[in-house]
């Protein structure tokens, strides 16, 4: 490996990728170097070697579906293709039964993973979600429920008066296995003002999912790229994870996730190419050293682009999700119908030359 470092002229990227090589640490700036200075062929075979050394030539699945209460919220962030208001007849909000039925659709079908997400509902606490996460425990007592972002939580705990740590406790209690790293966008204060300025805040963020992490509830991570945001504040970003998972180790997967320009205030940006979307990858796998997998969450991405990304870091596409999400699809993704069934995903993977490994949601080999 030593031999790459002779085609490289840059001597600065010359001396980062010297760093990679010898498994060191790369500073915030060796990392807006490696944005601004890197070719992405470079990047390809520099995040190559550390995918490799972390994740052997794996590339992992679950079996999955989702569950999105409502898309009523009482936050309206820029971005958002989601949030709909009370009147608006493609709203929804949906009752305890109503989400148990999708539960059941799922009675005869292995499946690992429930995830639990949607708006921040301005009546929905912290005790009529636990009471859902009895529910389905009940119905699927094995079934691992991932539930809630950080928004969700913040607006949901205070609204029962307790404190952060006193509404993840009872959480936990009700039967919540990890949480989802959503809601986090862009840490930039400056930013997130612009972009989400109603929101709980990035400190209240890293917060919530220290303290989930201090209670043995594993979580995940994201970030919102390609809007207004540069290179200097993705790196900030990813730095502000890594010292929390240095405090902690609970994050699980790092998940970026693409603006989408459907149907939201801020389509005029457009969005980022697939060459931004490899180099945001390959970044994300090398700064974020403490944590374990990158994900490629292909109903964000395309089928096509997410096989794509497993040569530039990623070594996780999600699951089969059955279609279930409308997320993603309501802001204009490709995938309108998210549903992979686990051959295809499967062949997915083995055609870009990798392993496909069926995981949990702790990635446990199945």
């Amino acid at each position: 490996m030593n031999e790459l470092l002779d085609y490289i002229n840059d001597p600065d990227i010359r001396k980062i990728a010297g760093k990679i090589i010898a498994d060191t640490r790369i500073s915030p700036e060796d990392g807006l170097l490696l944005f601004t200075k890197a070719g992405l062929p470079l990047l390809g075979m520099l995040t190559g070697i550390v995918r490799r050394r972390k994740n052997n030539g794996f590339a992992y699945y679950i079996r999955n579906f989702h569950i999105e209460p409502t898309n009523k919220c009482v936050y309206n962030c820029r971005f958002c293709s989601y949030h709909k208001s009370s009147s608006d007849p493609d709203s929804w909000e949906y009752s305890h039964e109503q989400m148990l039925e999708i539960v059941m659709k799922f009675n005869d079908k292995e499946v690992s993973e429930a995830h639990i997400v949607g708006g921040v509902h301005p009546s929905y606490d912290l005790h009529y979600y636990g009471s859902l996460i009895k529910k389905i425990r009940q119905l699927r007592p094995s079934l691992h429920i991932k539930a809630f972002s950080a928004p969700e939580l913040d607006y949901m705990i205070k609204l029962t008066g307790m404190t952060v740590e006193e509404g993840l406790y009872r959480l936990k209690e009700y039967g919540l296995d990890s949480i989802p790293g959503g809601g986090a966008e862009i840490f930039d204060e400056k930013l997130r003002a612009e972009i989400c300025n109603e929101k709980t805040s990035s400190e209240s963020w890293l917060s919530i999912h220290e303290t989930a992490h201090k209670l043995g509830i594993p979580s995940n991570a994201t970030m919102l790229y390609g809007h207004f945001e540069t290179y200097a504040h993705r790196i900030d970003h990813m730095e502000r994870l890594r010292k929390l998972q240095d405090r902690t180790g609970g994050f699980n997967a790092f998940i970026p996730l693409k603006f989408k320009k459907a149907n939201n205030s801020m389509s005029y940006l457009g969005e980022v190419s697939i060459i931004e979307d490899l180099r945001n990858y390959a970044v994300s796998r090398i700064y974020l050293d403490n944590i374990q997998h990158i994900k490629a969450y292909w109903p964000m991405t395309g089928k096509a682009a997410a096989q794509l990304s497993l040569s530039f870091g990623a070594d996780d596409l999600d699951g089969t999700i059955d279609d279930t999400t409308r997320i993603y699809s309501m802001a204009g993704a490709e995938e309108q119908n998210p549903v992979m069934t686990t051959d295809e995903i499967c062949k997915l993977i083995a055609d870009a030359g990798f392993e496909p490994v069926e995981r949990d949601s702790l990635y446990n080999r199945i």
